[in-house]
């Protein structure tokens, strides 16, 4: 169906029209903004009239979902894709947004998903992750007589970290922690963490020494040993026994971390509003880079990027396409969609209109502040990993190391051998 979406960016008041003919079905792909997209979608019919129904997947299912509902009578009209992987498998159902507000608001458009001319996806939320840490736990254990470092400014590279790591690890007791970083938990809330976060730093130094810039078919793991290096130092200087780790969660990290067991946690700028919730103030967590032993890392930032693309349906409606354009247009211009992404769901919004918008968040404040130093962020190349299957492979060669009951190698093999299978796969004619 070809279309013009030309009106998509006007200003006519076009919604009691929209209303007549068109309706938005939004198939969402964060679990933790359920309710908050419910309560916007209900604001929006409230206040406009038109239809808005909001599904959401299931944690990791999302991919399955979508190739379900799109083969309904009533698929979704807005639906998201990850990155340039998700795309190749949706590109005959995404329609142009080059004349949509959400895209002419974009700060910076390079950031918006493009096939050739073509605006095929906008990223509404920009991420960072890092290793987040309890600065009252640090300025204890800097104080200490023969500490490893006397301020964060001195940990810029791996071996200053695990100094600091494996010294905080054997005087846990003097700090009152259970170990220096948050239990590495494998379940689907947590494992995600180390397979796809962790795991994008390898890829991350390889892809830069190699000028890819495009979803290789295969990859070499040249950084695999920095990647183990790390690793190692997640599972030796942690809260719990590398036996246990299978039945840690996320929630078990994040109580950890919020109740002051452990000084280093590894998420990112959305794991604010939980840490807040269990107690924790702005004033005591900040967040540093991931380090694993690049010779030039200290010149590298934190990793800040986007797998959350909104794909308009082009198989939907003109009406619908239309209304949903619209929809979007309200989320991001609107007060009540402003606070909604920027307060309720905590999202780092890449979009002019939310200059105004001023963040408690003291992660996205370590972002901000990140990308003014004059680092070179860490840019997210996990949305090349080539399947979901690669990505579990992955993880569970991970834990099987962690465990004891695997080597190394079979990490190896599911990261290198396994890229290319699963990317052979995905390009069978």
């Amino acid at each position: 169906m070809s279309i013009s979406m030309a009106a998509y960016g006007s200003d006519t008041n076009s919604n009691a029209e929209v209303g007549d003919n068109g309706k938005v079905y939004y198939l969402n792909f964060k679990p933790k903004a359920a309710d908050q997209w419910k309560d916007l979608a209900q604001a929006y019919t409230d206040e406009t009239g038109v239809e808005v129904t909001v599904e959401t997947a299931a944690s990791n299912t999302y991919e399955q979902q979508l190739k379900s509902e799109m083969a309904k009578s009533n698929a979704p009209t807005l639906f998201q894709v990850n990155g340039p992987v998700g795309y190749a498998n949706w590109k005959d159902y995404t329609a142009d947004m080059s004349d949509t507000e959400v895209y002419k608001q974009l700060q910076n458009p390079d950031v918006a998903l493009k096939d050739g001319d073509k605006v095929v996806g906008v990223p509404y939320v920009m991420e960072t992750y890092g290793l987040i840490y309890n600065k009252d736990i640090l300025n204890k254990y800097f104080a200490l007589d023969g500490a490893k470092a006397t301020s964060m400014d001195e940990i810029d590279n791996f071996d200053t970290l695990k100094a600091v790591a494996d010294d905080m690890q054997s005087r846990k007791d003097e700090l009152g922690i259970k170990g220096a970083f948050t239990s590495a938990g494998f379940d689907s809330s947590s494992d995600w963490r180390f397979k796809t976060h962790l795991a994008n730093l390898p890829l991350y130094y390889e892809f830069k020494d190699d000028n890819v810039t495009e979803q290789p078919a295969k990859i070499k793991g040249t950084y695999l040993p920095n990647y183990k290096k790390i690793f190692d130092l997640y599972i030796t200087d942690s809260t719990t026994e590398p036996t246990q780790l299978s039945a840690k969660t996320g929630d078990d990290a994040n109580s950890e971390f919020a109740l002051g067991e452990a000084a280093f946690y590894q998420n990112g700028t959305w794991a604010w509003t939980n840490l807040q919730n269990a107690g924790m103030t702005a004033e005591q967590v900040g967040m540093m880079p991931i380090y694993i032993g690049d010779p030039d890392e200290q010149d590298e930032g934190l990793a800040t990027g986007s797998e959350n693309y909104w794909c308009i349906n082009s198989k939907a409606s003109e009406a619908d396409q239309k209304a949903t354009a619209e929809f979007l247009k309200w989320v991001i211009t609107s007060d009540t969609g402003k606070e909604a992404l920027s307060t309720e769901m905590g999202f780092t919004t890449p979009f002019k209109t939310f200059d105004d918008i001023k963040t408690d968040n003291p992660l996205v404040a370590a972002a901000v502040a990140d990308q003014k130093s004059g680092k070179t962020q860490v840019s997210w190349n996990f949305t090349m990993m080539p399947s979901e299957q690669w990505k579990n492979d992955l993880g569970n060669a991970l834990l099987e190391y962690a465990q004891g009951t695997q080597s190394w190698d079979a990490v190896k093999t599911a990261f290198v051998d396994g890229w290319a299978k699963e990317y052979s796969a995905a390009h069978a004619s």
